[in-house]
Order: C-alpha cells, then structure tokens, then sequence
C-alpha cells in the first residue's frame, strides 16, 4: 500500500442522499416558430436584401437547440433572397485552427448538412482600426467581406468578469469573430479591463464592418431555451443587458450552503466556457466576479469526451484524478490559457489515483472538526444540477427547503474494483 493510500484509508465518507432542486421551467417549445416570428418582424427583415452573402456566427458553446436555431436561421435569409454561410465564431477555441473550430461546431451538432449551407473555417482576420488603448481591432476575414453579418449566440454571465454585457452577442462580436488573434487582443490587459473592452470593440466592429442584426437566446436552469430575441445591430449592445440580468436571475444554483466538500463528476466545454461554472461551484479563475461563497475543497473527477482533452478549469480544483490527468491534451487546454491570460483554470490541482482517494482527501483537509458530520455534495457537472447528492449531515435542511425533494435515502458511494465510482456523471 502506498504511503498516500496508508493515509487516507481510514478517512471515512459519508452516506449520500439524491435530491432533485427545483427550478422556474419556463420554456420554447417550438423553436423555429419562435425564431421565424423574431426574424420576421419589419426592424429585421428589411435589412435583409436579395442575393446578400450573409456571414452567420456560430460559437463554441453548448447553447440550447443551437443546431435548429442555426438552421432556421438559415432557411429564414434563403426565403428573403440571401445567400447564407457560417463562419466558426469562437476565438482560440477549436485549438485555433480551421478545421479544429469546423470539429468544434460538429460537437455541437453544427455542420453542413444541418445547417444547409456551407462553413467557411478559417483564422485570418483583418484591422479594423485602433482602440484609444492602442489595442487593435480585429474580425474574420469572411466574415467582414460578406455584404451582412448576423450573430447567434445565447446571453448569459460570463465566468471570469462582471459587467453590463458579459457572455453573449456583444462578446461574440468582440471575441468570437475576432478569432484567436482577435481574442488575444482583448484579453491582452486582463479580466480586470475586459467589461469595458468588449464594449469598446463591439462599437467599433458594429460602425465599420456589415453587421445586421443578432439571434440572442436566455436559458432556464435546465439549459432549455426560455427566451429567443432578433436584435438590430446598432441596438445590440443596450438591449442585451436586460437579457442578461433575466439571464442570472434564472441560473441554476447549489440551494444548500455551505459546503464544505464539493465533488464534481466532469469538467466540460459544454457546461461552461471554463469547464466549470463559478456560479455554481463558488470558484473562480480571477477576481473580478463574486461568486462564493466557495466550498472548502472542491474534487474533480473527470473530463468529458467532447471537451477533446481540454481540460480549463481544474485549476480551481483542489484534487483530481489519474483519470481526468490522463486525458488532459496540454496543447488544447493552453492555448486558451495563452489567450485569455487566466493561467489559473490550467493549473494541474493535486493528482490521486482513482476517486475514492480524491473524495477522501477533500474530505480530510476541509478542516472539519467531525469527519462524520461533513457537508459534502457532489453534482454530476456545473450545468445539470437538478439532481444531485448531499451528505446525510444536510438531510433536515433539505426536508425543510421549499425547492428541494428527497429523492431516496443514505446510501455509501459505490466504487469499482479500481476505486472510481460506477455512476459517474449521473
């Protein structure tokens, strides 16, 4: 037995209690109705001129429906007469190369044949101009060529700033077209200068580059689509930031607090731009966002297949295991590291062999004073946390809570014979 396994083998874990949260479920149903009746209002429609070439931005994240927002997006500038394309709206993601951002939009369900017109992949841009800064302005080359540009994206809190636009049209504007060049421009002074930047720069990109209007979604905690909305472009900026106040007013949140282990199954792309969202766990990679309050210790488990080794994030993690370490592809998950400058969310956290032993060394150094009485929850990933376990220390608090059920009683982890639990991600 190894001198690590010697240590914690008589740490004792809990008995854990699934519960389901509840949460507003205001919803679409009927996607396309919702996205046509937006995209066929007057303010939109007569933007749109017959035979335009129509630059579409699509991004990288795991935005609700997005395949059937994208195509009848499509299918809506065909009926006026336009000639639709999608350009990879992402900045460095996609490891900032054309076909890795044409593989990223794939993952999401984005590809030709879905969308029904083509994908024009690729990282030069060009200047638009100089912020007073000095920083440059940048934007997808195809994209600025085409005679419109229209951006989808869905609004929501971004994971490393506050400000009266975060994540979403203004940022996919300033980030996301402006590829991996563009994007490593406006991170170049920091999250601290970041609000403002993207602002500046979206100004400056909506006055000289052909941009029409934009397709801004808000989601319920469940990821569902509860909002769709067809701005015109000179108004994207002031009429995204109510949106994004509905936004965070309907994220999905840990109901019992505090905690003093958090253990999440899987990091992942499609959770949150940075594997994990703060909102959730009460961590983040700078700060310039409030977040806490923030669990003691803080495991994470693994990195899910469609992350294709990117593992940002676990740099805010206390311990991980050989599983997640193992899958990690450095050059994917730096490269973003590089470009947004939040070096932390690389960070390797402290490496157990399986599981067991990184819940248990959580719970060892969480400084609780009864091992047996830890607040300990673990969720399946920061997005879905509709269901998940707490500890049977925090059972009375559930049976009190309006928004919490009890879904079964105290049960011990479940390990397989190499010591990492059988339901992972569940």
């Amino acid at each position: 037995m190894s001198v690590i396994a010697n240590v914690l083998r008589d740490i004792p874990l809990p008995k854990m209690i699934r519960v389901q949260q509840q949460f507003s479920q205001d919803e679409i149903y009927d996607i396309e109705k919702a996205v046509q009746d937006e995209l066929r209002k007057p303010a939109i429609t007569s933007r749109v001129k017959k035979g335009m070439r129509i630059a579409i931005g699509v991004g990288s994240r795991g935005m609700a429906e997005i395949p059937r927002i994208v195509r009848t997006v499509v299918n809506e500038l065909k009926h006026y007469g336009a000639e639709p394309f999608i350009v990879p709206a992402m900045g460095s993601h996609g490891g900032a190369t054309d076909e890795g951002q044409k593989e990223a939009l794939a993952n999401l369900g984005v590809t030709e044949d879905s969308a029904r017109c083509l994908i024009r992949s690729s990282m030069e841009v060009v200047s638009l101009g100089v912020m007073e800064n000095g920083l440059p302005v940048l934007i997808d080359k195809n994209a600025f060529e085409a005679d419109g540009i229209v951006v989808i994206n869905r609004i929501k809190a971004h994971n490393g700033f506050s400000g009266l636009n975060e994540s979403g049209l203004v940022k996919m504007i300033t980030i996301g077209l402006g590829k991996q060049r563009g994007a490593e421009v406006c991170h170049k002074l920091g999250f601290k200068h970041m609000a403002q930047n993207i602002i500046e720069m979206a100004k400056i990109k909506l006055e000289r580059a052909p941009f029409l209007f934009g397709v801004g979604t808000v989601e319920n905690a469940y990821d569902r689509v509860r909002k769709i909305v067809a701005i015109p472009a000179e108004q994207i900026i002031e009429d995204e930031r109510p949106l994004l106040l509905e936004a965070k007013a309907n994220m999905p949140k840990l109901l019992l607090k505090p905690i003093d282990v958090l253990i999440v199954d899987q990091i992942g792309k499609e959770f949150s731009g940075g594997g994990m969202d703060p909102y959730t766990t009460g961590r983040a990679v700078t700060p310039y966002i409030s977040v806490g309050p923030e669990p003691t210790r803080l495991a994470v488990l693994d990195v899910t297949d469609k992350s294709h080794g990117n593992a940002g994030g676990m740099g805010v993690a206390d311990f991980g295991t050989k599983r997640l370490f193992n899958k990690i592809d450095f050059e994917v998950t730096y490269i973003n590291n590089l470009t947004s400058t939040a070096t932390m969310s690389g960070k390797v956290p402290i490496i157990l062999e399986n599981d067991k032993q990184a819940i248990q060394a959580a719970v060892k150094t969480c400084n609780t004073f009864d091992f047996n009485q830890v607040r300990l929850v673990r969720i399946a990933n920061s997005l879905h946390i509709e269901k998940i376990y707490i500890s049977e220390s925090m059972l009375p608090e559930a049976l009190r809570h309006p928004d919490i059920t009890v879904l079964g009683k105290p049960e011990e982890f479940a390990f397989d014979g190499q010591g990492n639990l059988i339901d992972i991600g569940r």
